[in-house]
């Protein structure tokens, strides 16, 4: 129950100003401020302190505010923050001592905390973990995406396994978010122009330790009902919504740093969703007196795009009439050269002709990335056409491949193990390979004792929510046992934890179910898998794969060995990339373009199972994982039949036998070789840390050079 006459004591003022930055979620010291403040309100909010202060009681806030503890605690972390936020001695700062302006990234989603669930997947973790990385770094970043009021959909699963989505509207008062002042101190709220119309739009703003967040919203009463709808859900809509946000996101976005004051020296568009970006740009620089040509110029001068996906269905391709009707009003002194911009845009994959986002980006911007290097070999062969007579070689695409916030996702209890055995300072420096190798020091007894915990975490969360479901959604008993109430705490855990599509393969290892049912039941090693992710809501195919693999979980014949964790979110990310043993991908190569909840599984000595596609083509080392490694047969049906093989042979003759095989003291040795191979190698290689470097020394700061202005 919200306490609306709660006031907090003056020696704990500033507990507000940590419970609205996110700069919280991954620092140690600030989270064990808002555990110690309250730990049943803190695990009953989901972790979210902006809602805990609307709900605690006046009494314990009194009772903090007296305790010494409590106060040192508190004392350390508002000094943490304040030095998080500081804009010098950091490494950009030393890096480029003299760079200007900030640098705008643009994303249509952004996955920062469960409190403010404005992110569908891995794009909007990638861009999430960027941004609490360019903090961590000094990098002036300033994010820019949608506040959607009604986020993504909340998942639940039909007792006859069918996904059913539901949307929630967010308690503004509960998120971590505050209206955008202009310099002026007035709310930020902009025009833009939308076919024949005009349509308004608010900023929000979201603090991040030294980046902010800056988030677009056409819930206004000014705005017509269906303009205001416009920015309500993620990736909700038809093809019209679709590019009227996108036109939001690019012009909108454009004219609302403008209107912020700020004028960054590079922008960064995550994916094509924030392509029309560039008109606006160009539009604005026709207006300061350049020709179309200079202006597209300058614009690919400072532009970066990076790619995410070789799945043509991801990249977004409009009609050009539904493109020409959208834009009616946004061209102004581009009007002339209108047909020129559209050309841009052109681009036909077989199907006719199209004004494609991923097109528009990747003839305008001046740096393009994809995001592992197989992906990066699939790009530049996918769009060959863009380059046409340049060689697979020379086309203009690099790859920097993924990582993951450390910080954010490494659990605190190999936090605190690597606080007594690595380096003092092994946070700082946490992308050097060097760190990592004392991993190899630490006690069998210990390491072991901190992965049974982190599993043990995970049951309990996993039988909690399902309680929590039997008492207040009155589920059936099937469903109670599908959410893993029976599963074996002690027994090998495998994770699959993504996004159901078809070319994951979520029922892969269903295909053999008698040879899967003895590898489960095996009395000496038993196994167990759990599985979690949503369905687009508009595919369909990815809905059955989701059902079939809920049936499975419902079929006493797998006798509670498989479950199914509904509603896959940030929360349930974390307890699942910490607490399983071994983390299954299985996509259908090459369609997989890097991946990252194998990376976070990775760090928590979690090792990776996986087809050699994505990231894991460069991170499997042979001792830190293991590879499924079927021969290419050019078919997909007998891929598929190859690959389960492959992958029945790896549980029965080495990941279950070594996993059971213990010392007399009940420690498996041989397993923990792999958990150490897989935080040594990934940690440094495969963290974000290393990837907002090589994006800073490779593409921001080379675009971040003064322009070399024309002689007239």
């Amino acid at each position: 129950m919200e306490n609306a006459a709660v006031v907090i004591p003056e020696r704990l003022s500033r507990l507000p100003e940590l419970a609205s930055d996110l700069w919280w979620t991954w620092n140690n010291q600030a989270r064990e401020v808002f555990r110690r403040l309250d730990y049943p309100l803190w695990r009953q909010t989901a972790h979210n302190p902006v809602l805990m202060l609307r709900q605690i009681s006046q009494d314990i806030l009194d009772a903090r505010a007296a305790d010494q503890q409590f106060l040192s605690v508190y004392d350390e972390a508002m000094e943490a923050l304040a030095a998080a936020c500081g804009a010098r001695d950091t490494w950009w700062h030393h890096r480029y001592p003299d760079a200007s302006g900030p640098l705008a990234y643009f994303s249509a989603e952004f996955a920062l905390h469960q409190s403010l669930p404005i992110y569908a997947g891995g794009l909007g973790v990638l861009a999430g973990d960027h941004c609490k990385e360019a903090s961590d770094l000094g990098i002036p970043l300033i994010g820019v995406g949608f506040m959607y009021p009604q986020g993504y959909f909340h998942q639940s699963v039909s007792p006859e396994g069918w996904q059913q989505e539901s949307y929630e509207h967010l308690n503004w008062s509960d998120a971590p978010i505050e209206p955008a002042l202009t310099p002026e101190g007035q709310p930020c709220i902009v025009a833009v122009p939308l076919g024949n119309r005009t349509v308004l739009v608010s900023v929000w703003r979201v603090r991040l330790g030294r980046v902010k967040l800056y988030l677009l919203d056409t819930d206004l009463e000014e705005n017509t009902p269906w303009d205001r709808e416009l920015s309500a859900r993620l990736y909700g809509g038809d093809r019209e919504t679709r590019i009227q946000q996108e036109i939001i996101l690019g012009i909108g976005g454009v004219r609302a740093l403008k209107a912020m004051g700020s004028v960054p020296s590079v922008w960064h568009l995550n994916e094509g969703h924030a392509a029309f970006v560039v008109l606006q740009r160009i539009r604005e620089l026709i207006e300061q007196g350049d020709t179309f040509e200079s202006a597209l110029d300058e614009v690919r001068r400072t532009t970066i795009f990076t790619t995410h996906t070789p799945v043509p269905a991801g990249h977004d391709a409009f009609p050009f009439s539904l493109v020409e009707t959208h834009l009616a009003g946004a061209w102004g002194t581009l009007g002339p050269y209108r047909d020129a911009f559209m050309a841009l845009g052109h681009y036909d994959n077989g199907s006719g002709p199209l004004f494609n986002m991923t097109a528009l980006a990747l003839r305008t911007a001046g740096a393009v990335n994809a995001v592992s290097q197989l992906h990066g070999q699939v790009t530049r062969d996918m769009w060959g056409p863009i380059w046409p007579g340049v060689s697979d070689d020379k086309r203009p695409v690099r790859a920097i491949t993924n990582g993951v916030h450390a910080p954010t996702w490494l659990s605190s209890e190999l936090s605190r193990l690597f606080d007594e055995h690595l380096d003092a300072g092994w946070r700082d420096r946490h992308d050097d390979p060097e760190v990592w190798a004392r991993i190899l020091e630490i006690p069998d007894e210990d390491l072991w004792a901190a992965r049974q915990s982190l599993r043990q975490y995970l049951f309990a969360f996993i039988r909690e929510r399902a309680r929590r479901r039997w008492r207040e959604e009155h589920v059936s008993a099937a469903r109670v046992v599908a959410a893993g109430t029976l599963l074996d705490p002690n027994a090998l855990t495998i994770g699959f934890a993504r996004r159901f599509t078809g070319y994951k393969r979520p029922e892969l290892i269903f295909r053999n179910p008698d040879r899967l049912l003895a590898i489960l039941n095996a009395a000496r090693g038993p196994l167990q898998i759990v599985f979690a992710g949503k369905a687009h809501p508009a595919d369909e195919t990815g809905k059955h794969h989701l059902q079939q693999v809920y049936r499975r979980a419902t079929d006493p014949m797998f006798g509670g060995r498989i479950a199914f964790v509904d509603d896959y979110d940030l929360h349930v990310a974390h307890f699942l990339v910490q607490g399983c043993d071994v983390w299954m991908n299985n996509p259908r190569k090459p369609l997989e373009a890097s991946g990252t909840s194998g990376m976070k599984a990775s760090l928590n000595g979690v090792p990776h199972l996986s087809i050699g596609d994505g990231w894991w083509a460069e991170g499997y080392t042979g001792d830190n994982g293991w590879l499924i490694d079927a021969p290419e047969t050019g078919d997909q049906d007998t891929q598929d039949a190859a690959d389960v093989e492959a992958l029945y042979d790896l549980l029965e003759h080495e990941i279950v036998p070594t996993f059971y095989d213990r010392n007399p003291q009940g420690v498996p040795t041989r397993w923990l070789s792999f958990v150490r191979r897989a935080i040594c190698s990934v940690a440094p290689r495969f963290s974000a840390r290393r990837m907002v470097k090589e994006y800073a020394e490779s593409l921001y700061g080379p675009a971040m050079r003064p322009r070399q202005q024309e002689v007239r």
